[in-house]
């Protein structure tokens, strides 16, 4: 492909300074070969040449063989249109333009027989197509036969450019005109032998002119499984590098620490699923090779209990450790559960945040260095230069997707030998996306609630039912519950959402005069943030009303009743995200999802999803499939290693798996592809690699 990558889109015939410039700007394509990976998003059969005295007004789109015979201007000012007259042997027909009048006058050849293509409308009881494609036969037959048209994304800063689908399509059919080489192949022989794939330089140029169906479905599989089969073996590839290349810290001893806590701290008895995650991450640890494990669970399924377990082995081995979250509330309740967790044991905890004072900060940094720190919590602030330890062994990520790549890789650069580690998170990954974005690393999953949890009830309510609501919002205070309402602030700059949080807050007020009522919003300093959480944590408050700021880590266990309003202007994931804030302690929790009662589909389906199933992976992967992976929370920062033109993680998990198994069986074979039938794959990893820092040794 190599030859198609140096050739300067702004001289291929049809495009020149101008275009180019737009291209570059709106699609950035800068070269042959982005164009030819620039695919169609759909095909619209063409086959089929109609009379017009077949047309009729409810078809989808129809094609004319023809001659203009009139054309007039009509009208004045705004309602000035152009009008032509279009026939064939079977009768005649208006074609109409409001816009680019001055260029269809000119465009337009007398006595040129014309293919028009268009949707049939009705004005006037008459039928009419309005802006119609229209092609000199002649000219444009070769392209024109191929049956099946390619329809191309385009923006409207484009369009007023005159470069639309149509102009897309001209472009690419002259660059396969001009372009008479052959496109060189970028797999191996024997993949494309054993899977019996439709060679590169065939697949690109059906993809874009498909003669059938059945020919555009192989092209389409063959660059779909090309494109993640690569990105499969980039990541298999690197976590290959690391298990040859990166040497671990031998953690071989569970000492005095681990089996005092497990034997006299532990707040209740394991469950199995923990048990297993902990037994995964000590065979890790012991093994010569680093750790790198995402540790997957619910809301409450006891993630930090286990961060903990491992801490203590990183500590028997003479070891520190580090636990960084994305926020100051949460490092702050990571340290207060820890400490006490560990208090009867002399363990060294200290606090490290941005407001972290200069005189306690200067000690941290001291206790460090010399080993007397032995569990670092933080925010952050961990990753500044100033934190040196003497041994750190282990890193304890809480909430993966707020920190990025780089940040991270900061963190594993504060040993010599890189400390094991572990990555947690909430928000259940679907299969796809852990297999692409998290491919690197290895997954436990916690899949089961500590035991005397009770799964959260989960109602929807129109606005309507307001009085009903704060009657059960009554019953549940009196019981001593506490309640969370929740609005959504999309952004902090909208008045209209902080107007309906002021306005939430003075109702909840009004309508329970006799109970505390808080409120926290972004808006606030961190110190009012803190107060206002304090005063609802410690239970002097008994409502909290409040944007997403809560969405991640607050504990509250007597906290039972989770009110979302306005609930349909949150996904999924969020909405599962704010539920898991209740349901801590052991007694019977709620989450009511308030809504008008007008409601899209997909909203509507969002609310049944959620009333329905507790299972945070459920909801992700519906999360995936109605919002797409480039959407979900995070993902972008931590991203694919290449970009995806041609395949949807969403729909394409099977070409997904098969790529996967097709990269393991080959370096089951070349663990570092040395082999010579290889070398295609190393040269073409390195190619698409080019235009992304690859952060995937140290995510």
């Amino acid at each position: 492909m190599s030859e198609l990558s140096t050739l300067n889109i702004m001289y291929l015939p049809g495009v020149g300074p101008k275009r180019a410039e737009i291209l570059k700007r709106e699609l950035r394509i800068v070269s042959y070969e982005d164009l030819v990976y620039y695919f169609p998003y759909k095909y619209v059969d063409r086959s089929r040449i109609y009379r017009i005295s077949e047309m009729r007004p409810d078809m989808q789109y129809i094609q004319l063989k023809g001659r203009i015979t009139s054309l007039r201007t009509v009208g004045e000012g705004r309602s000035k249109r152009m009008s032509a007259v279009f026939s064939d042997e079977t009768g005649k027909v208006e074609l109409v333009w409001f816009k680019g009048l001055k260029f269809v006058k000119s465009s337009i050849r007398a006595n040129a027989i014309y293919i028009v293509f268009g949707k049939p409308s009705v004005f006037n009881g008459v039928i009419n197509i309005v802006h119609p494609e229209l092609e000199i036969y002649e000219e444009n037959k070769a392209r024109l036969q191929s049956g099946l048209q390619p329809h191309y994304h385009t923006t409207e800063k484009m369009k007023s450019s005159f470069l639309n689908s149509k102009a897309i399509q001209k472009l690419v059919f002259s660059l396969f005109k001009n372009y008479q080489g052959k496109i060189p192949e970028t797999l191996p022989a024997y993949i494309i032998e054993k899977y019996r794939l439709t060679i590169l330089n065939d697949a690109l140029r059906i993809i874009h002119f498909p003669k059938n169906t059945q020919l555009l479905e192989k092209a389409r599989f063959r660059l779909k499984l090309e494109e993640l089969f690569y990105i499969q073996l980039n990541i298999l590839r690197l976590k290959n590098q690391r298990t040859f290349h990166v040497k671990g810290h031998i953690f071989n001893t569970v000492g005095t620490y681990l089996n005092l806590f497990y034997k006299q701290h532990l707040p209740f008895e394991l469950t199995n699923a923990q048990k297993r995650v902990v037994r995964e991450m000590r065979h890790d640890m012991g093994s010569g090779r680093q750790m790198n494990r995402l540790l997957q669970g619910d809301v409450g399924s006891g993630k930090t209990l286990v961060a903990l377990m491992v801490m203590l082995i990183a500590l028997d081995n003479n070891y520190q450790a580090c636990l960084m979250a994305p926020t100051e509330i949460l490092a702050g309740q990571h340290f207060e559960t820890i400490s006490e967790q560990v208090s009867s044991l002399g363990i060294n905890v200290a606090l490290l945040t941005g407001s972290t004072k200069k005189s306690d900060r200067e000690r941290i940094h001291s206790e460090l260095l010399s080993g007397d720190l032995q569990i670092l919590i933080g925010t952050h602030a961990l990753i500044e230069d100033t934190v040196v330890f003497k041994d750190l062994g282990l890193v304890v990520i809480d909430e993966q997707h707020r920190f990025g790549v780089q940040q991270r890789a900061k963190l594993w650069k504060k040993n010599i030998n890189p400390p094991h580690v572990l990555v947690m998170t909430a928000t259940p990954i679907p299969r796809t996306l852990a297999m692409t974005v998290y491919g690197d690393l290895e997954v436990s999953v916690i899949d089961e609630l500590p035991p005397g949890r009770k799964p959260i009830e989960t109602t929807h309510n129109f606005h309507n039912r307001r009085n009903q609501l704060n009657r059960f919002l009554r019953q549940e205070m009196d019981k001593g519950r506490q309640v969370y309402v929740v609005y959504p602030l999309i952004d902090e700059s909208e008045k209209m959402d902080f107007k309906n949080l002021t306005e939430g807050y003075e109702y909840m007020k009004k309508s329970f005069p006799n109970v505390e009522v808080v409120m926290v919003h972004g808006r606030m300093k961190p110190a009012e943030k803190e107060e206002a959480m304090h005063v609802f944590a410690s239970g002097k408050a008994q409502i909290m009303v409040a944007t997403t700021v809560i969405e991640v880590g607050v504990n509250v266990p007597n906290a039972s009743v989770m009110v979302i309003e306005s609930a349909e202007r949150f996904g999924l994931s969020q909405l599962h995200q704010l539920r898991g804030r209740v349901g801590r302690g052991a007694e019977q929790s709620y989450c009511i999802l308030m809504t008008s009662y007008k409601l899209a589909e997909e909203t509507r389906k969002r609310m049944e999803i959620m009333t329905r199933t507790n299972d945070g992976f459920e909801i992700a992967e519906a999360d995936m499939k109605m919002r797409g992976p480039g959407d979900l929370e995070g993902t972008q920062q931590s991203g694919l290693p290449f970009d995806l033109k041609i395949a949807n993680l969403t729909r394409d998990s099977q070409i997904l798996q098969l790529g996967r198994n097709i990269a393991q069986d080959i370096l089951e074979q070349d663990p570092l592809l040395k082999e010579p039938q290889n070398q295609i794959l190393v040269r073409q990893l390195k190619r698409l690699a080019r235009a992304k820092i690859n952060w995937g040794m140290i995510s």
